[in-house]
């Protein structure tokens, strides 16, 4: 076996603005539990928050409303799903919350659910099966 192979993501960390609402947010919405919690070494307040989430999918928020305030609008990272019952179960479970959501597109890629988080930042669930269309209406090659 070869040295060097990308196993994969090791986690994702996403700057919030303020911790205590993003962190109610996403536990809430993907059902987290918190495995550790990072204080400031001046003022012991917990600044970040590492997860677990079903699967090998890894999440941590780290409180810095600079780098968070920079990232409204912007799509840093995809979850990935299985295929469309997945991403139906993820629509149901968003309108269950009332997290507001786009519509499901359908691309080449696959199927495509996108949402913001409390500050702006979208997040989005791609599925793994391809589909071959394309919402703008280009061929596929």
């Amino acid at each position: 076996m070869d040295t060097g192979e990308i196993l994969g993501m090791h986690h994702i960390k996403i700057p919030v603005t303020d911790l205590v609402r993003s962190r109610a947010w996403y536990e809430r919405v993907f059902d987290l539990e918190p495995r550790m919690e990072f204080r400031d070494d001046h003022d012991g307040v917990v600044r970040g928050v590492a997860y677990r989430a079903k699967g090998d999918f890894s999440l941590a928020l780290r409180e810095n409303p600079d780098a968070a305030r920079g990232m409204a609008g912007y799509d840093p990272f995809a979850i990935m799903l299985r295929g469309r019952a997945d991403v139906d179960y993820w629509v149901r479970r968003l309108d269950d919350l009332g997290v507001v959501h786009a519509p499901v597109t359908e691309a080449t890629i696959g199927y495509i659910l996108a949402f913001d988080d409390p500050d702006g930042l979208q997040l989005r669930f791609y599925t793994l099966d391809e589909n071959g269309a394309d919402p703008e209406g280009r061929v596929r090659v």
